[in-house]
């Protein structure tokens, strides 16, 4: 009877002490995520203890982290340009008063990040 493990293409080596040990394949990707994928870690560990389990014992946990950063640091881009161009906030206004434009893009920021918290990190 196989093991789960040789079921999803895993297979053992004879070790001197004739115990079989397994051969585990590390994909070995670096790990570049920032504060989102840092954020994602965290509610995977806290609320989703299977899923991070899982992705731990599958190796892929990296893999995970590294693209929901990429792709949240992404969406956060996108949003904010969005939500810039839709408010009118633009450089005439950062020349004319600076103090209402940094006030309105850390408002933008904010909002975009709320939105990238919701379907990236949280969901």
């Amino acid at each position: 009877m196989k093991s789960t493990f040789e079921k999803m293409g895993g297979t053992y080596t004879l070790g001197a002490d004739g115990i079989y040990y397994p051969n585990f394949v590390s994909t070995d990707e670096e790990p570049h995520y920032g504060k989102y994928g840092m954020m994602r870690r965290t509610y995977l560990k806290e609320h989703r203890p299977a899923m991070y389990s899982l992705c731990m014992l599958e190796d892929r946990l990296v893999e995970h982290l590294n693209a929901v950063d990429d792709e949240a640091q992404e969406r956060m881009d996108i949003l904010v340009c969005q939500m810039m161009e839709k408010q009118g906030i633009t450089e005439e206004l950062k020349a004319r008063d600076q103090m209402a434009w940094i006030g309105a893009v850390n408002n933008i920021r904010n909002a975009a990040e709320e939105i990238v918290l919701n379907e990236l990190i949280y969901g």
